[in-house]
This record gives structure tokens, sequence and C-alpha cells, in this order.
């Protein structure tokens, strides 16, 4: 890709590392901030404030022509390809992001619309909430006939911003414009990374969903190292060996949204540890609160079958998951309990559960949760098919079994988020 005219709004830690990094690989960036200091320092070639790295990327861009810095918008966008919006979206006091800046930034650069004939690519790089770019910026920008918009996130460290910059771990660009969206992954593809192209609205939600579950992990880790403490058992120990494990731990296994979770082993331990938590005075409030979370998605579930308004519902799975015949604390069982209690006309089919086989625990189990299970349960899926005026799936399926499905030509309503 030929080197871009690129303007950068914002000369904190993500627009100064953005703005010396893209000049770095070629491209003319200009830096731009109300700030004069920042200007200044950047004209100077050194760096705003510490971040490793940064003061010898800035001198050797700005020596080499390709970096430079200014407090006026109209100078930065004149003769830019793509503005790239990096200014900070501060909490305000109810927890809402603030976005005072963002459109301080998207009016001035409306304002030099007039008259201007080179196309221009505006992508926000700051971290705002879905719906942002569609709601603020893009009427803030009036739907200017040569202007795209995109969204491109950054997912930089204070403290490793250089090396995530140049080293990426994700590069995510959104937008409706196709051209424009590829356009920006251009941008940085000398780095090693493969773009991801999506949707707007997917890549805001990608960059909040990355910065969640870091949150999450780093307070998973903290409670069972305090629960370790306590015990007296190494809690290094315990997560460098959980880490180990790069199929189910450090891996894409469960991160699928999908139903809710069940079976012999999750909800039993999760009230096990979190009972001798609290018999040992510890407070794990994110352990605790997991069995309440899986409970509101499938009360989320239930809402969204009941929804349906249709006489005859077909239930495609019953056990916990798919592949096995266990219903021990079956997610499905406790949504057909409830559906049941409501009144609704239901036939349910499980392709590994037949009522005269099961024994032991699973036939209790079900039983007493559903007595009158037999009226219900059916041996074929054809006979769920030929009966219902709507599917709901609580498992990911067979590839027979999902033909079946789709050749049935029913309405499907997709718990388990097979697509």
């Amino acid at each position: 890709m030929q080197p871009s005219n690129i303007a950068v709004f914002g000369l904190g830690y993500v627009g100064s590392v953005t703005a010396a990094c893209l000049a770095s690989l070629g491209h003319r960036v200009i830096g731009v901030d109300r700030d004069d200091h920042k200007v200044n320092q950047i004209r100077a070639a050194k760096a705003p404030f510490y971040e490793p790295g940064l003061d010898q990327i800035i001198e050797s861009t700005v020596a080499r022509g390709l970096l430079t810095a200014t407090s006026s918008t109209v100078e930065a966008i004149a003769n830019a390809d793509v503005a790239l919006i990096c200014v900070g979206t501060p909490s305000e006091r109810n927890g809402n992001l603030g976005l005072d800046q963002v459109r301080r930034v998207v009016e001035e650069i409306a304002a030099t619309f007039a008259g201007r004939t080179k196309p221009l690519i505006v992508a926000m790089r700051s971290t705002v909430f879905p719906g942002t770019i569609e709601e603020v910026m893009i009427p803030g920008l009036g739907n200017h006939a040569g202007v795209s918009v995109v969204s491109n996130p950054e997912f930089l460290r204070e403290g490793t911003a250089v090396k995530d910059f140049m080293e990426p771990s994700l590069l995510v660009v959104g937008g409706t414009d196709q051209a424009a969206v590829k356009y920006v992954a251009g941008l940085y593809e000398p780095l090693p990374v493969q773009p991801c192209l999506v949707a707007l609205r997917t890549a805001e939600m990608i960059k909040y969903a990355c910065n969640a579950f870091h949150a999450v992990k780093i307070s998973f880790a903290n409670e069972i190292g305090a629960l370790s403490q306590t015990l007296g058992v190494p809690a290094q120990e315990v997560m460098s060996t959980l880490c180990r494990d790069e199929k189910l731990n450090v891996s894409a296994a469960y991160l699928k949204p999908g139903f809710a979770f069940g079976g012999s082993c999750l909800p039993k331990d999760l009230r096990a540890l979190t009972y001798r938590a609290q018999r040992l005075d510890l407070k794990l409030p994110m352990l605790m609160n997991t069995l309440e979370s899986n409970q509101q998605h499938l009360e989320r579930a239930v809402h969204a079958v009941m929804d349906l308004h249709s006489p005859r519902l077909g239930v495609v799975g019953l056990a916990f998951k798919e592949n096995t015949d266990d219903l021990r604390e079956s997610p499905v069982v406790t949504l057909l309990e409830s559906l049941i209690g409501k009144g609704r006309d239901m036939r349910v089919w499980d392709p590994h559960i037949r009522l005269d086989s099961i024994y032991g625990s699973n036939r209790n189990f079900l039983l007493n949760a559903i007595p009158h299970i037999g009226r219900v349960l059916v041996g074929e899926l054809s006979e769920v098919t030929s009966w219902a005026s709507h599917l709901v799936l609580t498992q990911v399926p067979s590839a027979d079994v999902m033909r079946q499905i789709q050749a049935s030509g029913l309405p499907v309503l997709d718990l388990a988020r097979t697509n």
C-alpha cells in the first residue's frame, strides 16, 4: 500500500503511540491536540510522556519528516486521507461514557468540509460503546458524500504500547463501506497480523469484550489466589499449572455464546468452592455470582421462548449439552419445567435419550423435575418436526440433525447459537 496522509486527533498515550508508529511504517502523520505542550513536544522530536521506545520512534520519524503536530484541525485535515480519533472517553459520575471530546473533534472535523473535494475516512480509535459511531459520529459529520466512517479500536497497554502496536495481537476494522474498511486495514499492512474486518457495532463491541475479559481474568486469578492463600496452597503454582492447559483453559473453548451451563461438575463445584470460602469469611464476589449469572441467562431463554406465542413448541435437546445423555442439572430440564408450568404445549427430542433406558440419578433427576416427561419426550426427530409450529434448539446438533431441521422449514429459536 502507498503511504497515506494521516491526521491523528488526540496526543495522549493512544494517539501519540499511534501517530509515531504509523509514521514509522512510512505514512505521513500529523498529530492534533489542543494542548500546546504535547504539540511542542512532538515538534521537538520528544514524547509528551514516558512510554518505553516512544522517544526513539518520535525522534526518528520527525527527523525523516514523517511526523509533525499542530493544534489546528484545518491544517491537519487539509491534505488528510484518514483522520484517526484518539481522544479520551472518560467515565461520567454515573458510569456512562463521557463523549464530550469525541463530539468536539467530530464537530471540528465537520467544519472543514466546506468546499472539500478530496475523500476522507474518519476512523474511531477511541473506546466507544456500540452504536456511538452510528448515533453520534456519523450524524455529527453531516453524512458528507465524500466522507466514510469506520471503527478501528486500539489494543494498546500502557508500558508496552509500542510493542503492542508493532507486534499486534489483534487488528479490527469495522464499517459499512468495505473500500474504506480495507483502506484503513491496509495502513497496518507491514505488521504481522491478519485484520478482522467486521461491522461497525461489532468492532465497537469487540473492544469492550476484550477489556471486560481482561478484567474478569484478573479478578478470577485474584479470587483463586486469595482462596489458595487462605488454604495454604501456592497460588502461583495453581494458576501457572492452569495456564498450561491450552486446549480448555487458555483457549477458545467455552468462549462462544450459547445456552446456560449445567451438568454434574460445574454447578456442584462452584457451590462447594463458594460455600467453603464463606466458611473462611472470604468474599469472592465474582465466583459467588457465577451461578446467579447462569440463572439469569436461563431466565432470558425462558422469556425468549415465551415470546414466541407459538401453539406447539418442538424442543431439540434435553441433556445438559450435546453428545451426552447426562441430565443432571441440565438447564433444558429447568427450561421445560418452567414452560410446562406456564401451560405451553411441547414435544422434546434428544438423540441420546430414551425414557425407558435411563436409570439411576439421571432418571431420578428428570422425574423429580418433570414427573410427566413421558407425555412430551418422543423417540424420533420427525415426531417433533411433523407436529411443531416452532423449534427450540438447546444443543449444537449434528450435521445430519441440522439438515433435517432445515428441511422441515420450521422457524427456529437457536438458544445454542450454532451460527
